[in-house]
């Protein structure tokens, strides 16, 4: 059953100029999540703020399985293109529209002016740099023209008693398709911290910035984790390990009145984790960094 304060979601979302995304129906929410990492607990027997620290450890040390306990259902409507990257994350389930067994609808999609572009010179599947008004007119116009010839075409073959399987050929894979498509929550962390960054294409961005706005409101302490420790966070390489050890060794080494503490408590101070108070333990989360920070400059992990 939806709760009540995600039933809005149960209205179509518009993306693009023709698709959507729509909550079907969850499964869990962030006590499930809680209560799966602690299987040996009765419900209740934990502070609020030990779920929420909970659900930040589970998040940040890559402990992932308690997320699998939460999972979601979408109707989505897309193009066929949009689908053709989607379907490539696999860890989900799914079940597409047919042109085998329906008749598709005449429904394409046409780039706004404003996200056709040019081709990346530094991204070989990528758009970036504007192009003359002209030339994105003129490429509009041919699309909206061959996306009609091409409909007109499908329909003269299944008047004429093509199968509709075999019609369904000459369209073309901006056409509108829609599914039913459900994932555990994280695989889907893991479809939105691909689908959400940058170098994702805009159309599929589209969708997975829709799906978020719903992801935030119905398990918020887990979308909170995934903004600060998956979405913008990073991993890092040996090799950039290593240039940032040099580094903080030289500050640590040769720079006037910078010790091996001071390096810590400034590298501490400017992540914006709140510094442990005088006689007080510092939080797990704030004892995680100095280790790394103390493994970097070469002291005791």
């Amino acid at each position: 059953m939806i709760p009540e304060h995600l039933k809005r979601f149960q209205e179509p979302i518009p993306v693009l100029d023709h698709g959507y995304i729509m909550l079907v129906d969850v499964m869990g929410d962030d006590d499930s999540v809680v209560q799966a990492a602690r299987v040996s607990y009765a419900k209740g027997t934990k502070k609020t703020n030990d779920d929420r620290s909970l659900l930040r450890y589970l998040m940040r040390s890559r402990h992932t399985s308690p997320f699998e306990q939460a999972r979601i259902k979408l109707e989505v409507k897309l193009p066929i293109f949009v689908e053709r990257q989607w379907v490539r994350h696999r860890m989900a389930s799914l079940n597409e529209v047919s042109a085998r067994y329906s008749v598709l609808p005449e429904e394409f999609y046409i780039p706004d002016s404003e996200v056709v572009r040019a081709q990346s010179t530094s991204n070989k599947q990528g758009r970036d740099g504007h192009l003359p008004e002209d030339d994105v007119v003129a490429y509009q116009t041919e699309l909206r023209r061959s996306c009609s010839e091409a409909y007109r075409a499908y329909e003269r073959a299944l008047e004429s008693g093509v199968a509709r399987e075999l019609a369904r050929c000459v369209l073309p894979v901006n056409i509108y398709t829609a599914k039913v498509w459900s994932s555990d929550l994280h695989n889907l962390f893991h479809f939105l911290s691909l689908r959400m960054d940058p170098h994702a294409q805009l159309e599929i961005r589209s969708y997975a910035n829709a799906i978020a706005e719903v992801v935030k409101e119905w398990v918020p302490w887990c979308w909170e984790a995934f903004e600060d420790y998956r979405l913008n966070g990073m991993y890092l390489t040996r090799f950039e390990v290593e240039g940032l050890r040099s580094v903080l060794q030289v500050l640590a080494e040769q720079v006037p009145d910078w010790s091996f503490d001071r390096v810590v408590e400034e590298v501490l101070r400017g992540s914006g984790l709140p510094l442990p108070k005088e006689g007080k333990k510092a939080s797990r989360e704030v004892t995680e960094l100095q280790a790394k920070v103390s493994r970097l400059l070469g002291g005791p992990a």
